[in-house]
């Protein structure tokens, strides 16, 4: 629960979330401010969770919250690969350094877009050019003059051609920021929470403490592996953007399958019946196992373990297993039988 919970990529949306909304072709005061308000859809989504953990029970919450996370990671990272295809494609590339991505592992690493030029460093777009320059334009001016210059009349300032430098247009920047939100908020109702509900519930007494601290411990070292390696992932020479965001969706998928076969529910079921369902075959289906103590026939609404003797003085007989013989009495076994008063 803990490695699905932080694989699925919860922090490093949180701790990424101002970069992500840049490599979305956002402009850093706008990303800034978005990352601010996505992270309410989390808190939202926290405080649907305590509300709805023990009416719609832990195993709903966690399948239906995958299930969201699922879609609005596949979502988000469809919104990057948009914003990449949909950008204004480059018609020629001056320049050696602005030719190809270099060590690009799953993609051409070609320039090919407005959106692959200015993922390269010392490159910027303009009118179909992908040349060098840095944030004041491109170093020759005579590839692309900036808006602006070369003449005073105002006809002729609105006729220069844009210098593009980090971000292009990204028609498909709407659609980040609603998958972000939707992430968030699906997050925040099931996998949020319920894993640290559910491994509070499940351990036996006598292991909890451990189990507790290393189910926790393990929450932090995935946290730790995916904060650290997200940039260096979702980099152009690695898996882009947009590849990143896909392998999260399919952890969070492999998370769901398994949970749905695995995980019971355990709502409204004292410890001991928490405890009762790890200790039998349950195949995922929450069902509540009465005797989960072998060998003790346990008394119900119609237990009929009791049988009346009409010869015997006013007492019942409850018949439970046998112990092994104590001491050293040969091939001798006591039976012990538990009398209870009628």
């Amino acid at each position: 629960l803990m490695l699905v919970q932080q694989f699925s990529g919860i922090n490093t949306v949180m701790y990424y979330a101002a970069s992500i909304y840049e490599m979305s072709q956002f402009d850093e005061t706008t990303a800034v401010w978005l990352s601010g308000f996505t992270a309410l859809a989390l808190a939202l989504g926290v405080g649907g969770s305590i509300y709805l953990v023990d009416r719609t029970g832990r195993r709903r919450l966690v399948l239906l919250s995958l299930a969201a996370v699922t879609v609005s990671l596949f979502g988000l990272g469809l919104s990057f690969y948009l914003a990449r295809v949909w950008s204004e494609p480059v018609v020629k590339v001056i320049g050696d350094d602005c030719q190809a991505q270099p060590g690009a592992m799953v993609w051409s690493g070609e320039t090919e877009y407005c959106y692959d030029c200015t993922q390269l460093p010392g490159c910027g777009f303009c009118g179909g050019h992908c040349v060098a320059g840095d944030e004041n334009g491109p170093f020759d001016l005579n590839l692309c003059p900036p808006a602006g210059l070369g003449g005073a009349d105002a006809e002729h300032d609105k006729n220069q051609i844009k210098w593009v430098y980090k971000a292009c247009a990204n028609p498909a920047g709407d659609l980040s920021v609603f998958f972000m939100v939707a992430y968030l908020f699906a997050f925040g109702i099931g996998m949020g929470g319920m894993p640290w509900t559910i491994t509070s519930e499940i351990y036996p007494l006598r292991y909890r403490s451990l189990a507790v601290s290393c189910s926790t411990a393990t929450n932090w070292i995935g946290n730790l592996v995916v904060a650290a390696t997200f940039l260096s992932i979702s980099s152009p020479q690695v898996l882009t953007a947009y590849g990143a965001f896909w392998l999260y969706a399919l952890v969070a998928l492999a998370g769901y399958v398994w949970l749905y076969f695995c995980l019971p529910e355990t709502k409204g079921l004292s410890l001991e019946e928490i405890e009762a369902l790890f200790a039998h075959d349950h195949h995922g289906s929450g069902q509540r196992h009465k005797n989960a103590y072998s060998g003790y026939n346990f008394v119900g609404e119609s237990d009929t373990s009791y049988e009346n003797d009409d010869d015997s003085d006013g007492r019942d007989e409850l018949s439970m297993p046998p112990f092994a013989a104590m001491g050293s009495s040969g091939d001798e076994e006591d039976d012990i039988n538990l009398e209870t008063k009628q």
